[in-house]
């Protein structure tokens, strides 16, 4: 099984790990779109005011520019620990075991807007780049990225396809046509039975998800196997609209 997740717009600063090692990264064949992103960011860091601009920083973030000038230099550190917010700090991946932690590097990619779809424990410096920014230089990042990320999945998906990420990011690498696949949406029951979508308890509840996933190591090789995993650790997974899944939680 292979979980994607989106990122996060908080990240952890600094880092202990060698400088960016694109060659590294999963999904290696993303190497020409990776390399445009990071050129064009690391260009536009040149004119902080342009960058502010194009980037939407607030007059706090402008230190980011800088994380963006340093991308092919600066220490890096796994993205699953990379990452803030309230998805990741619900997984909480640094408390995990280290047999828990080998799961997430096997089984889980972050999809970020600079390196496309990375390995949970790849590591990645700080950056700051949102799915629906336009960089000078390059195409928009949807038809960047779009295409090569679901040729890059064909060729790696040899199982079940669990998607946890946003729809913004999921446009960034659509899954390919014939790939077995879930797309969640978390939910929560209201009045007369309906069901109504959560945005802060939806991403929470992704990464509690997750880390339930990471501790017990379920073999899942398709949607009826996730959903026994899932009853019997107190989850509630039921048919969506479209074929999609929904997480349902109080």
């Amino acid at each position: 099984m292979l979980v994607l997740l989106p990122p996060s717009e908080t990240k952890r600063a600094g880092g202990d790990g060698a400088a960016l090692d694109v060659d590294a990264l999963a999904f290696r064949s993303l190497r020409p779109q990776r390399d445009a992103v990071i050129d064009a960011l690391i260009a536009l860091s040149a004119d902080e005011d342009e960058a502010a601009r194009v980037l939407k920083l607030s007059a706090k973030r402008r230190h980011e520019i800088g994380d963006n000038a340093a991308l092919r230099t600066a220490p890096t550190m796994p993205a699953i620990d990379r990452y803030t917010g309230v998805l990741f700090d619900a997984l909480e991946a640094g408390s995990l075991d280290l047999e828990a932690r080998s799961w997430l590097a096997a089984h889980v990619a972050i999809h970020s807007a600079p390196f496309g779809p990375v390995g949970a424990l790849d590591g990645i410096p700080a950056y700051r780049l949102a799915a629906g920014a336009s960089l000078p230089g390059v195409p928009a990042l949807r038809r960047l990225w779009a295409d090569a990320v679901r040729d890059a999945f064909a060729a790696a998906a040899d199982g079940f396809v669990l998607d946890l990420r946003s729809e913004a990011y999921a446009a960034l690498g659509p899954l390919p046509p014939g790939v077995r696949s879930a797309y969640v949406r978390v939910v929560t029951a209201a009045t007369g039975g309906a069901v109504r979508a959560l945005n802060h308890f939806n991403k929470h509840a992704k990464g509690a998800f997750v880390r339930a996933l990471a501790e017990d190591r379920p073999s899942v090789g398709g949607v009826a196997d996730l959903r026994a995993w899932a009853a019997s650790a107190g989850w509630t997974l039921v048919d969506g609209e479209r074929g999609e899944l929904a997480l349902v939680v109080s």
